[in-house]
């Protein structure tokens, strides 16, 4: 059977179609540079991103396989066709790539390449790709059978709509840089309040034993061991962080098992009761189901380190217009005011801010020798 290329508004549509599909940066190349040349019936495809420096950032081909490209070498920088293209932004249709005067030959691993087609991606002013395409596959007489005017138009418009999909590419990478930048930010600011002051406690008793050891021995011993009772301390917030880093498995889960799940963990781990309950829950947004994870870690973490609890409940339950999560301790409890004034927050800055960042509501209910509640309430879809 003889190959047919793809023709049609079909065509058209299947292409742009597969590059809308995908927001990560390589497979966005990817598709963009498969769907030219099987829009256009090419033997190879090509795809360059421009970097700052008269070269490519990104590289990506179809047509050629992975031991070929890995054997090809280095990607061109500064001479040939590729290069004028980084300079010129204008489209290049040639017969033969091998008789243009800025042709400077194959490496020994290229395939040879006859009919060339190149088109720039631009945003604007900005060329933020450029395709190529060689050996338009067809029955070829004496001279080829090359590029037509008509595949560079249907290129121009892949290539509009290619620029769509990088640049939307590149918003959600950058998107993501964000969202790491504000959580390394969130976690600087926790390991400063928990960690820092621990360390910092943890020297001034380290010189007060200093001072005693030789007219007090027994209270510098008595002082030795709060220093290795505050180091303790210390490297148990620091594994809290790292551990907080590690996403947990929501997508996987869910957020009603996950939960499970780590209360039982903690149940065992602690002489305190942790129980959990749950009522009419479906699942959440993702972006909902992650803070409220991260909501009841915290509140958990305070109520097993610091309140001396003997019991603590997690329930979470689905209302006609919200989701509720509801950590309640018999602790000791503490005077939230006095604790806002004093600058300790017990990450209560963190979880308001994880609340409002999905839309919810926290409160926190606590009173000396009265126990802890804290609740967390996001609308429901």
């Amino acid at each position: 059977m003889s190959h047919r290329p793809p023709s049609g508004l079909a065509a058209v549509s299947a292409a742009l179609l597969a590059m809308s599909r995908h927001l990560e940066m390589r497979d966005v190349l990817k598709t963009i540079v498969a769907s030219a040349r099987e829009l256009l019936d090419a033997e190879y495809a090509a795809l360059g991103v421009p970097d700052d420096h008269g070269g490519f950032a990104q590289f990506v081909v179809d047509g050629v396989s992975d031991e070929q490209w890995k054997a090809i070498g280095p990607l061109p920088r500064q001479h040939g066709i590729l290069a004028a293209m980084l300079h010129e932004a204008k489209p290049q249709r040639l017969a033969d790539v091998r008789e243009d005067p800025r042709f400077e030959g194959w490496p020994d691993a290229h395939p040879d390449m006859s009919d060339f087609l190149g088109l720039p991606i631009q945003d604007g002013d900005e060329t933020i790709g450029i395709l190529f395409l060689a050996d338009k596959r067809c029955p070829r007489p004496t001279g080829g059978c090359n590029f037509t005017r008509e595949d560079e138009e249907l290129l121009g418009i892949l290539a509009q709509h290619a620029a769509i999909a990088l640049t939307n590419a590149r918003l959600y990478e950058r998107s993501r840089e964000l969202t790491i930048a504000e959580e390394r930010s969130r976690l600087a600011h926790e390991l400063h309040d928990a960690v820092s002051q621990k360390l910092f406690s943890l020297r001034l008793t380290a010189q007060a034993a200093a001072a005693l050891v030789d007219r007090d021995p027994g209270r510098a011993k008595d002082e030795l061991q709060q220093v290795a009772a505050l180091a303790g301390e210390a490297v148990d917030e620091l594994r809290a962080a790292v551990v907080e880093l590690r996403p947990a498995a929501l997508d996987e889960d869910g957020l009603v098992a996950t939960l499970r799940t780590q209360i039982q963990v903690l149940d065992r781990a602690h002489s305190a009761r942790v129980t959990f309950e749950s009522a009419g829950v479906r699942a959440l947004p993702s972006a909902q189901e992650e803070a409220m994870l991260r909501v009841a870690q915290e509140a958990l973490h305070n109520a097993l380190r610091h309140s001396g609890a003997g019991q603590v409940a997690v329930a979470l339950t689905r209302h006609p217009s919200v989701t509720v999560l509801r950590i309640t301790d018999d602790g000791c409890g503490f005077d939230t005011h006095a604790v806002r004034r004093a600058g300790r927050h017990l990450g209560l800055v963190s979880m308001h801010h994880r609340a409002g960042g999905v839309g919810g509501r926290l409160t926190v209910t606590s009173e000396p020798g009265k126990g802890t509640t804290v609740q967390m309430e996001v609308p429901c879809a």
